[in-house]
């Protein structure tokens, strides 16, 4: 009994030991994040110190003590716990992006700012190539956020084309697949360019996309760098699907 006792006491004490060290990591972070708010509340006198009237002495005096201590704490664990909440929305749930260029006319212009919803094709787990359960799976038609794949340090805005497996050619403007060409949809409304300068995008040069791949272009094809001059976009690139224009006000609308 007395050894079964002892090993239910160290066991015990192992689960307090790693609360603790949470604890003080913990504190860490909120006393660093947390310190520089107050020492600027305490300096210009913003919240009330137990020193008057306010000489450096006593400005250091409340800093190291606990009017700073407890400042640096309480705004602290506030700025931490906005900053992980916001950190968890921008992987998993939502992403806001501003358009750059003019490669996506007229269906988005320069300075639109979009909310880009991770939900729909699933998020990726950050620093990997897995992807947690979608709604949907990207299809024709979608205009896209993607990482360029040519050096993945950047964001690109597209409409997919083509699927993996598929077959694209690009004629007289209109867009085939698989040997047919689409009539319907947004992509039926937009003349594409064929690009001479493009591997693959010049006149009568019929793709096969690979598997788990997508061929992209911009809506503005005269004046965008897509699938047509570097390939195509590894699904798991993919960041998700641009689904509104949140700003300017005037621009507020649903993307088609």
């Amino acid at each position: 009994m007395g050894e079964k006792k002892g090993n239910s006491d160290l066991n015990a004490g192992s689960i307090d030991k790693k609360v603790s060290g949470i604890d003080r990591v913990w504190m860490f972070l909120t006393m660093l994040v947390g310190y520089p708010l107050a020492f600027f509340l305490l300096l210009f006198g913003l919240v009330e110190a137990p020193r008057k009237p306010w000489s450096f002495d006593a400005f250091i005096f409340d800093l190291k003590g606990e009017p700073g201590q407890d400042l640096a704490k309480d705004w602290g664990e506030s700025i931490l716990v906005a900053f992980i909440f916001a950190m968890i929305i921008r992987s998993f749930l939502v992403e806001p992006f501003k358009i750059p260029s003019g490669s996506m006319r007229m269906t988005l212009i320069e300075g639109d700012r979009l909310f880009v919803p991770k939900w729909e094709y699933g998020p990726l787990v950050p620093s990997t190539k897995y992807r947690l359960p979608g709604l949907t799976k990207p299809k024709r038609g979608d205009v896209i956020v993607f990482k360029y794949p040519v050096t993945r340090d950047k964001d690109f805005i597209k409409r997919l084309i083509a699927t993996g497996g598929e077959t694209v050619l690009i004629d007289g403007g209109k867009i085939y697949i698989n040997g047919q060409e689409i009539k319907d949809g947004p992509i039926a409304s937009i003349h594409y360019y064929n690009s001479p300068l493009g591997s693959y995008g010049s006149l009568g040069n019929v793709i096969k996309v690979p598997p788990g791949h997508y061929f992209v272009m911009g809506d503005n094809s005269a004046a965008s760098h897509d699938s047509r001059y570097w390939g195509f976009v590894p699904e798991e690139l993919v960041v998700g699907k641009a689904d509104c224009i949140f700003w300017p006000l005037n621009r507020i609308r649903w993307i088609k």
